[in-house]
C-alpha cells in the first residue's frame, strides 16, 4: 500500500513541493550583498538556513507541529506541545551545529479560550527554560471557521520560528568533512515526536474507532497520552558537545522522511553513504502501531523515527567522548553505524520484520 493510500500524506510529491518551494526562494539569494546578511553559501537542502551578517553567522528556521494538535484537543492535555514545537525548530537548527537563542510563535485559533492558551503558554515556558531558549514574542490570531479541529474546544495550529547562533569559534555543520570510516552514533527518541501524525490517527481510528484517544494502551495509560509524549529536545546536548570542543562532521534530525532521507541530506556534500547495523529499537507502542496497522518496515522507517530522534556523525576517535558527554546530560546514545565510501545507505531495521533496507545506489 502507498504511504499516500494508508496515511493520507504523500511524501514524495512533499518532497517535489518543498523542491520547488525552495527554487523559487533560492532565486532571492542575490537580493543581498554578500557579508550584509546574505545567506551561507553552499547549505542547499540543510535542516535550516543560515545567514552571514559580516562574518557573524546567524540561523533561522521555521516550523509547526501538525495534526498532533489534535491528539491534545482528543485528551484535553495542552502543556507538553511546547516540547513539540520547541524541538521541532530548534533540533532543525542543531542539525547545523546552531544554538537556538530565542524563538516566535504564531497561535492562529477559531476562537479564544483563555485556559487553554494558559496551558500551551505555560508549557512553552518550561520548554523554553530546558532548551536555554528566551520567547521574545508571538501573535494570537483569531480566524474563525479558517480553523478547525476535533471536539467543541478551541481549534487551533501552532507554529514558530528560532534564531541561533555558532558557538564562538565554529563553523556550521554541513557534512562536508564527513569520511569513510567515521562513527554514526544515534540518540534515543522518547516517542513520535511530531511526525505521522495523520497515519498514527488513521490506524487508531481504523482499530479501536473515533474515540480511540480513550482506549487503554496499558493499564497507565491511554492511547491518547501515548501519542501525545512529548518530544526530547536535543539542541542543548548538540550546543553543549559544541562547547566541550568535540568534533561533529554531520548532524541529522529524524522527522518526516526517516532515518534515511535525512541522513542522506547530511551526506550528499561528502559523497558518502553509511551503514546502520544498531540503531535503537523502536519503543514498544511504536511496534504496536505497526502490528494493529500491519505497516511493514520500510513505511514505519520513513515516516517515523522509530526510537531514533538524532542521528551525529563523528570521527570513530570522538565517539567515546560524545557517548559520555550525552550519558551525563541524561541523553541515550550509542554508535549505530559507521560511514562507507560508498554512496548508498543500508538501514538494518529493528521493527516487527526486521529486514535491511537501501537507500540510494
Amino acid at each position: 500500500m502507498s504511504n499516500k493510500a494508508q496515511s493520507g500524506v504523500n511524501i514524495d510529491l512533499g518532497n517535489q513541493c518543498s523542491r520547488t518551494a525552495f527554487a523559487w526562494a533560492k532565486k532571492t539569494f542575490g537580493n543581498r550583498p554578500a557579508g550584509e546578511g546574505s545567506p551561507v553559501p553552499g547549505l542547499d537542502g540543510a535542516f535550516s538556513n543560515i545567514m552571514d551578517f559580516r562574518g557573524v553567522k546567524i540561523g533561522m528556521s521555521s516550523d509547526g507541529i501538525g495534526t498532533k494538535i489534535e491528539v491534545a484537543e482528543r485528551t484535553g492535555i495542552y502543556d507538553t506541545l511546547g516540547y513539540d514545537l520547541i524541538a521541532m525548530t530548534a533540533d532543525d537548527l542543531a542539525a547545523n551545529g546552531m544554538e537556538t537563542v530565542n524563538l516566535t510563535n504564531i497561535l492562529d485559533v477559531d476562537h479564544l479560550d483563555h485556559a487553554v492558551v494558559d496551558a500551551l503558554m505555560r508549557g512553552l515556558h518550561d520548554a523554553a527554560g530546558a532548551a536555554n531558549i528566551v520567547i521574545t514574542g508571538g501573535e494570537i490570531a483569531e480566524l474563525g471557521g479558517r480553523i478547525c479541529g476535533y471536539g467543541r474546544g478551541m481549534h487551533f495550529n501552532w507554529c514558530a520560528a528560532g534564531t541561533a547562533v555558532l558557538p564562538e569559534g565554529t563553523e556550521p555543520v554541513d557534512g562536508s568533512g564527513i569520511s569513510a570510516g567515521d562513527a554514526v552514533i544515534a540518540l534515543r527518541s522518547r516517542g513520535f515526536r511530531s511526525n505521522g501524525f495523520s497515519l498514527l490517527r488513521n490506524v487508531m481510528r481504523e482499530h479501536f474507532g473515533d474515540a480511540w484517544h480513550h482506549e487503554a494502551y496499558d493499564e497507565h495509560r491511554t492511547w491518547g497520552e501515548v501519542l501525545l509524549t512529548p518530544s526530547r529536545i536535543y539542541s542543548p546536548l548538540i550546543a553543549g558537545l559544541r562547547r566541550s570542543g568535540c568534533g561533529l562532521k554531520g548532524i541529522a534530525h529524524i522527522t518526516g522522511g526517516g532515518l534515511g532521507d535525512n541522513l542522506a541530506r547530511v551526506l550528499k556534500h561528502s559523497g558518502r553513504g553509511a551503514e546502520l547495523t544498531d540503531v535503537f529499537a523502536p519503543l514498544p507502542f511504536m511496534k504496536e502501531v505497526q502490528r494493529i496497522g500491519k505497516i511493514n518496515e520500510a513505511q514505519a522507517y520513513r515516516l517515523w523515527n522509530m526510537g531514533n530522534g538524532m542521528l551525529i556523525v563523528a570521527d570513530k576517535k570522538e565517539a567515546g567522548r560524545i557517548l559520555s558527554y550525552a550519558k551525563a546530560e541524561g541523553y541515550a546514545a550509542k554508535i549505530c553505524g559507521s560511514i562507507t565510501a560508498k554512496t548508498q545507505i543500508v538501514l538494518e531495521t529493528k521493527g516487527l520484520g526486521p529486514q535491511k533496507i537501501i537507500y540510494g545506489s
